[in-house]
């Protein structure tokens, strides 16, 4: 199980605020119309975000609360036809594929909360994660629902994504897998052989999205450059515009600002926390780190002008993380070298050591960002050399945090340039082509703010768990808040066509799910 170091209420998860509300129209006496647009044949087109993932997998009633599913029912009142999902077999999630090399899990199941501790929940997988059922058996389509989970901008084009032998080699996707009409069709080929008449879109979300959450780490995955996204987001939209539908196209929220990547303070580390056995520190205590570490490591540091780098930890405070930042000037062969001369037969001995684990190394800063699955890796084994104390084995402790497991500020801002600059590709293609557009990233910057957003006398916010918004994976939302973001599609549809089609109570949806 997989504790997180947030405090939480389970009590606040709903509360009762003034009955006002942030939507225009209410479900009831609306006299429903289509306008300008023809809904009789509705595809959506997006990633997890449009598929219906929740709680760190796709599972079959996460599917049927997606905000595309959620649109089509309000569209069967003025047009609209049936809308097919390519639903999972079952509550639990997680994907068992058959490869070349036998039955294999390659995706997690649901996240579920088992208990609190403390106030802090504790979030473990479902089924003690294991799939149960093969799930790249092709199901009989096509699909309206056409997200696909992981999917970027430039995989939606792809050919032979549905194919399962690219799954290792990573050029097929295993959700697609499920659906496609054939291994060496594309995402939008199957998007245009069903002939649509009207089109939703959010995409370009993970493009961005799955950089972060690596830490920004662009050996594990890359952030697509703003020229790239723009060729492959055009070329998208130039095939979408071949079908003759009109349709809705969204922009990307910032992914910086989601609990994902929020909740986890940048200063965990306390007293109490190194003492736990779950923390692999052995017995040291801060006075011991203070002394064989921190204390050392400071006075070389602030010897070569960069004693804010690390500071010795404090009982009686909390005490930032120790992370790895590849934009400092690497200071390791002066850190060795004032190692070895400064006549500690400690240091003497751990001298090459040092120079080469902390020559970049540094305590967070509140400007960090610290991801939801790094907080299970907190003081977690790093492999040393022989010869080295346990004791600094601890990642985030003793050892620095490698580049994977955090987002420094100075990533963080070249995360969000790339995305203002997805968006303004986004809202000209919009723009250009005569499409509905909605500002998903306003309403993401609306869910954070202080008083969040407001329906029928229940405020969501963007807080982790009590917020009511996202689920449990800090990521994707709960079907609450993908009720939010189908009004938003709403509301751009109405305004562009001139429908009336009625907006949706996110009240009357599911939030998370407590034991």
């Amino acid at each position: 199980m997989k504790k997180l170091y947030i405090s939480t209420v389970a009590a606040a998860l709903l509360f009762t605020v003034s009955c006002q509300h942030d939507f225009e129209n209410s479900t009831e006496d609306v006299v429903v119309t289509s306008g300008e647009a023809n809904f009789s044949k509705y595809i959506a087109l997006g990633n997890s975000l449009t598929a219906g993932y929740r709680d760190g997998a796709l599972y079959a009633d996460g599917q049927n609360e997606s905000y595309p599913s959620m649109i089509a029912k309000q569209m069967q009142s003025a047009g609209g036809g049936e809308f097919k999902q390519p639903l999972m077999p079952d509550n639990n999630g997680g994907l068992l594929l058959t490869l070349p090399t036998g039955n294999i899990q390659i995706a997690d199941t649901k996240r579920v909360i088992t208990g609190f501790s403390g106030g802090t929940p504790t979030i473990a997988f479902a089924n003690d994660n294991k799939a149960a059922t093969i799930s790249n058996t092709v199901l009989t389509g096509p699909f309206n629902n056409m997200g696909v989970p992981g999917a970027k901008v430039s995989h939606l084009l792809a050919p032979d994504y549905g194919n399962v032998q690219g799954i290792l080699a990573k050029t097929a996707n295993p959700y697609f897998v499920r659906f496609a009409s054939s291994p060496t069709t594309s995402v939008i080929q199957d998007f245009l052989a069903q002939k649509p008449t009207f089109f939703s879109l959010w995409i370009g979300n993970n493009d961005a999205l799955l950089y972060a959450l690596a830490g920004a780490d662009d050996t594990v995955e890359k952030l697509t450059p703003a020229d790239q996204f723009g060729t492959y987001y055009n070329l998208l939209v130039s095939q979408i515009k071949t079908s003759g539908a009109k349709g809705v196209i969204a922009n990307i929220p910032n992914v910086t600002t989601i609990p994902s990547l929020t909740t986890v303070p940048y200063n965990p580390l306390t007293a109490t926390l190194l003492g736990k056995g779950d923390v692999n520190v052995g017995n040291a205590t801060i006075d011991q780190l203070n002394s064989s570490l921190y204390g050392p490591l400071n006075q070389i540091l602030t010897a070569l002008g960069a004693g804010d780098r690390i500071k010795p930890l404090s009982k009686t405070t909390t005490n930032p993380l120790l992370i790895f930042d590849e934009s400092l000037p690497n200071l390791g062969n002066a850190i060795t070298t004032a190692a070895l001369a400064s006549g500690n037969p400690q240091l003497m001995a751990l001298a090459p050591y040092l120079g080469a684990t902390y020559g970049r190394a540094r305590q967070a800063k509140s400007t960090d960002l610290i991801p939801l699955t790094t907080s299970a890796s907190i003081g977690t084994a790093a492999t040393l050399p022989p010869g080295i104390p346990a004791s600094l084995s601890a990642r985030g402790v003793a050892y620095p945090f490698e580049d994977k497991y955090i987002v420094t500020s100075t990533e963080a801002t070249a995360i969000d340039t790339a995305i203002n600059s997805y968006n303004v590709i986004i809202k000209k293609a919009a723009d250009d082509n005569g499409y509905a557009f909605v500002d998903a990233n306003a309403k993401m910057v609306e869910l954070n703010s202080a008083s969040g957003i407001q329906w029928d006398g229940v405020r969501y916010s963007a807080k982790f768990v009590t917020g009511g918004a996202f689920s449990l994976d800090g990521v994707h939302l709960t079907g609450r808040g993908y009720a939010i973001i189908a009004n938003e599609f709403l509301k751009a549809i109405n305004t562009k066509y001139k429908s009336n089609l009625p907006m949706i109570s996110p009240n009357s949806y599911s939030g998370v799910t407590f034991p």
